[in-house]
């Protein structure tokens, strides 16, 4: 005999919304039943140690799917705690008064301290069952009771039925879906493997695709693993391991350059398995590219790319994170912004900040090729994670300008090796290593016998000014229009030199000026050239490598007239200085000396044909 109900009155607006709108994903549905199924497993097992009889028949804990494409029903089963006619009623007809909810709070209230996680918080997980099935049968026996099993169905509607079954039923629940149109997909073996494989790999139990009945099995492999690596000790999981659940979740080739297990414990706890791959991907600087982290709750995968968990400037790691302290919406499909976030995001920083550290410490070559690879993405960092601008500063390589080879110096190294008489440190951007080597800038740094850093990447002339100082010494540019050399007494002197310099010229920088209007603001005599005739410096306005850059990014940027420096001892210089400013030539070689300062920066000349014109024309006199 079978019993009617009515679902509360609120309750069908509610599995309206369940079923409509509250998941994004109608496969969903399949990792709250099997979530639901693991629970009830779990609440088996603890209720088993001080009730003998919930275990009596020793049970070998299994959860099974059954596909049955001429009914087109799909059934899943598990053998754990099971349901009493009344708990049905109460948990199935109600939306959001789950009996794990209720269960935890109990627990809560005798203070157990050892109580099973669960992962059905919101009660709504059942429910996600309507969004796939017009009809929904579940069967159900309380594990521990004599009593017989009850069967519960519902088309979704305005209600259900519960009816009295056989008392043999095993104990246990049973869920048989009976599909929509149009969710024939669901019938298919490969999906559900799939399904399994991505949302439920690491439940704890074992999920088997069976045939018609749990005595047929179909398929006797497990589909999923049940191998959360992140919750087992370093010690107890071999490199070949974790080599192998990064490429299970990354598809990479390759084994991972790093691999970092984190335990964390105290006001927020989490367990994070993050890895550092080799490559850099090859779309690291697509702007739509997915960035983040596996997310999972109690071994159940709520979703991937949530990049609330990791800052922008480490996109490149992969790995997981679980907490059961992690704020969810309801359908948990979306983290909710919190301190609980904040706090597992600053401690996965300050881990992968230390690590690279390390790596940088301890084996400065696969530092090198891990820098390479990604040192332009951490760069980021210094523009948008103040609080770290330190830690990342001493994480940076730049290539020397002085040493042989140019090789790459840390801050930290560059500081070291400074002259006591020098005060900053010298930088210079260019477009590539070739071009920051060939600058005329260098000259005076050089020969005075200081070094300089080449910043080379097209990142670094817009994270340059948030570098600013490292350890008390500024960070000054070397074609900065305010550059001076040396110590207060050194400049003094150079500065002497260059106003007598300049005053000896007048009438030659008097009659250029005029002739270069239209692309240099200033012409003046050079404190940084000791071997070149001239070159362009900055103004106060934006770095010449950065405005280059957003103009390739298609930003609309105003023109900038710079300043041209010209050596007073150079030749060329000398001979100009001779000529009347009335020359007809004056104009021709004040166009040739700003194109070859155009060149020096490694851009064409501003007009590149009349530039080869009179090239030419020089070479053919």
């Amino acid at each position: 005999m079978s019993n009617t109900h009515a679902f509360q009155a609120e309750t069908r607006q509610l599995l309206d919304l369940v079923i409509h709108s509250l998941y994004s994903k109608k496969e969903i549905f399949l990792r709250e039943l099997i979530s639901n199924a693991s629970d009830a497993i779990d609440r088996a097992q603890y209720e088993g140690l001080t009730d003998k009889a919930i275990l009596a028949d020793s049970p070998t804990w299994r959860i099974g799917i059954t596909l049955d494409k001429d009914a087109k029903t799909l059934t899943l089963r598990d053998n754990g705690i099971g349901m009493t006619e009344a708990e049905m009623v109460e948990h199935l007809g109600t939306i959001a008064r789950s009996g794990t909810k209720r269960f935890l709070q109990s627990l809560k209230e005798k203070e157990e301290t050892n109580a099973p996680e669960l992962i059905g918080q919101f009660g709504v997980g059942f429910y996600a069952a309507f969004m796939v099935a017009d009809k929904v049968t579940v069967v159900s026996k309380r594990r521990g009771h004599e009593g017989p099993a009850t069967q519960w169905q519902s088309t979704g509607d305005g209600g259900f039925t519960t009816a009295t079954l056989d008392a043999e039923t095993p104990a246990g629940t049973t869920l048989t879906l009976h599909l929509r149109e149009g969710m024939d997909e669901f019938l298919d073996a490969w999906k559900i493997r799939q399904l399994v494989r991505q949302y439920s790999d690491f439940i704890a139990y074992p999920i088997h695709l069976e045939g018609e009945s749990p005595d047929e099995p179909k398929d006797e492999k497990p589909l999923n693993t049940m191998r959360a690596l992140w919750k087992r000790a370093k010690s107890e999981v071999t490199d070949d391991e974790y080599a192998e659940f990064y490429k299970h979740l990354t598809h990479d080739h390759e084994p991972p350059a790093k691999t970092l297990p984190i335990a964390a414990e105290g006001v927020v706890e989490f367990r994070a398995l993050l890895f550092i791959p080799k490559n850099a991907p090859y779309d690291l600087f697509n702007p739509t590219r997915k960035n983040g982290l596996h997310l999972y709750v109690r071994n159940v995968f709520i979703g991937a790319d949530f990049e609330a968990l990791l800052p922008e400037y480490l996109r490149f790691v992969r790995g997981v994170v679980e907490s059961s302290d992690l704020p969810l919406n309801v359908s948990r499909e979306i983290l909710q912004d919190d301190a609980v976030i904040r706090k597992i995001r600053n401690t996965l920083v300050t881990k992968l900040l230390a690590a690279f550290a390390d790596m940088k410490k301890d084996d400065i070559e696969a530092y090198k090729t891990f820098y390479a690879a990604f040192g332009r993405v951490i760069k980021e960092g210094l523009h948008t994670d103040w609080g770290s601008k330190d830690k990342i500063k001493d994480l940076l390589l730049f290539n020397s300008a002085r040493l042989e080879g140019n090789p790459l110096l840390s801050l930290r190294e560059y500081k070291d090796a400074m002259p006591s008489s020098q005060k900053d440190i010298y930088y210079l951007a260019a477009e590539d290593l070739a071009t920051a080597k060939a600058s005329p800038h260098l000259e005076a740094v050089l020969e005075s016998g200081c070094d300089a850093l080449l910043f080379t990447d097209p990142i670094d002339a817009y994270v340059a000014p948030d570098l600013n100082e490292y350890d008390g010494a500024k960070l000054v540019a070397l074609d900065a229009a305010d550059f001076e050399l040396g110590t207060d007494d050194e400049r003094k002197a150079a500065k002497k030199k260059q106003e007598a310099a300049a005053k000896e010229l007048k009438p030659l920088l008097d009659a250029l000026q005029p002739l270069l209007d239209e692309e240099v603001r200033e012409i003046r005599v050079s404190p940084r050239l000791t071997e070149s005739a001239c070159c362009l410096v900055g103004d106060d306005g934006m770095n010449p490598m950065m405005a280059r850059m957003m103009a390739a990014m298609g930003q609309e940027m105003p023109k900038q007239k710079r300043v041209l420096e010209i050596n007073p001892n150079h030749p060329v210089i000398q001979k100009m200085k001779a000529m009347p400013a009335d020359d007809a030539q004056l104009k021709d070689y004040a166009d040739l000396l700003l194109g070859q300062a155009q060149l020096a920066e490694g851009r064409a000349p501003a007009n590149t044909k009349r530039f080869t014109q009179l090239l030419a024309a020089l070479m053919a006199r």
